[in-house]
């Protein structure tokens, strides 16, 4: 398939990035924007029938690397039992925790955490726990949910998967063990 690199595109439709997959709805005589998901600035007619497209990096950027770095660190320096999403936001990293059995996602006011970005649907995703664990549901969002660079409709997650939702890229921390595990709930034989 060509690959579009500049240019005015003529006509309407959606485009994958041919790096990182993501998905941007283009109109008549839009001009090519830079992915928001990796500023990548090559684009593919994208098609429900095809793959994702993505071209596979074998060396990692730096600035990805700083930035994993960064929620790497957040998520060991948690502390407390629970879930948490991790995140870069203007800037900073954040640790948002899960508060009840479930948390919805989106640019909606109604939103448990919120993002005000186009590239995220005001019902995006719901993250619901279940017995086995959490589980990660896209709520018919326009661009999809990715768990570890594949998109999905449900998924179980693990403690440090990557999750993106529209351009913000969140790793998921599972500190729900560290009640159990924390020194002195041992019990002891006299």
């Amino acid at each position: 398939m060509e690959s579009l690199t500049s240019g005015t595109l003529a006509g309407t439709g959606t485009f994958r990035c041919a790096v990182c997959g993501h998905v941007v709805e283009m109109t008549t005589a839009d001009v090519l924007p830079v992915c928001p998901g990796c500023e990548g600035a090559s684009f593919t007619r994208a098609s429900l029938f095809a793959g994702t497209g993505r071209i596979k990096s074998t060396e990692p950027d730096a600035q990805t690397l700083t930035e994993s770095d960064a929620l790497d660190a957040a998520r060991d320096a948690i502390d407390e039992p629970g879930r948490f999403l991790i995140f870069h936001d203007s800037g900073s990293v954040r640790t948002i925790p899960m508060a009840g059995d479930s948390m919805r996602i989106g640019r909606s006011l109604s939103a448990h955490l919120r993002f005000e970005d186009p590239t995220v649907s005001r019902r995006h995703a719901v993250l619901v726990t279940e017995s086995e664990g959490v589980r990660l549901l896209d709520d018919r969002s326009l661009n999809g949910v990715f768990v570890n660079g594949e998109r999905v409709v449900s998924q179980l997650l693990a403690d440090g998967d990557e999750i993106v939702i529209g351009r913000y890229r969140l790793r998921f921390a599972d500190r729900s063990t560290m009640a159990a595990e924390a020194p002195g709930t041992a019990l002891t034989a006299e």
